[in-house]
């Protein structure tokens, strides 16, 4: 968790608490020390958030105090609602609950206007049919490319032959009825792109592979391979 994202928790506790709470509770509630919390409240009560107390007292958050007011224009929103409901519908649970809670955040950071618009958006993305694969195996995926490490796969390809694989994955990709897994692949040294839905075994690795995720996007691009594996 990046120290943004912190103060902002740290913001959202203090906003359910109607009484002062102590600093080791709060400490506690982030998995931080008490030092760090120190730090954390006096770096809001420097950008103006009104948060009363002391050690050894306890911290309130005082009315006042949010986030600046973010502004879209109408086909922003439009934008914002469409490609929040198209992960809802296409991606597995744990990231469409991610997008329906950024959505959240935002709403409830926007002028009433605004909100309104992002409520009443009448741009939809029909349900999504014939998408088979685990939510565990997609997050699996996702925490793979994320740091760069290899996959190791059983996969069975277009002819039902199944075979063992190491593949470096540095994207993934959402289409209507299947989901691509885009690896560099060792065994037949060339990117190839696996369908999620015909992998029958996958585990992550502690290995990473050798190159920055970035430069092998780049090295795709370049030279797209279309075979499937």
């Amino acid at each position: 968790m990046s120290r943004t994202e912190r103060l902002l928790d740290l913001m959202q506790i203090l906003r359910t608490h109607r009484y002062p709470v102590t600093g080791t509770a709060l400490a506690a509630e982030l998995g931080i020390s008490v030092r760090s919390l120190y730090r954390d409240i006096a770096t809001l009560q420097s950008q103006g958030a009104k948060i009363e107390g002391e050690p050894g007292l306890g911290y309130i958050l005082r009315p006042g105090f949010t986030l600046p007011p973010l502004m879209f224009s109408e086909e922003e929103i439009e934008a914002i609602v469409l490609g929040s409901r198209w992960v809802a519908q296409r991606t597995d649970t744990h990231l469409a609950r991610a997008g329906r809670d950024a959505l959240a955040k935002i709403a409830a950071v926007l002028p009433a206007e605004l909100r309104h618009d992002l409520d009443s958006s009448g741009l939809l993305v029909a349900p999504s049919y014939g998408i088979e694969s685990s939510d565990e195996q997609m997050a699996q995926v996702r925490r793979a490319i994320r740091s760069e490490c290899k996959l190791d796969i059983n996969y069975r390809d277009l002819k039902d032959e199944l075979s063992q694989r190491i593949i470096w994955p540095c994207a993934l990709a959402f289409f209507d009825q299947v989901r691509l897994i885009v690896a560099w692949c060792e065994l037949r040294q060339s990117f190839r792109h696996f369908r999620i839905d015909r992998i029958t075994g996958l585990t992550v690795t502690e290995n990473r592979y050798p190159k920055r995720r970035q430069a092998l996007i780049h090295e795709w691009r370049q030279g797209m391979d279309l075979d499937n594996g």
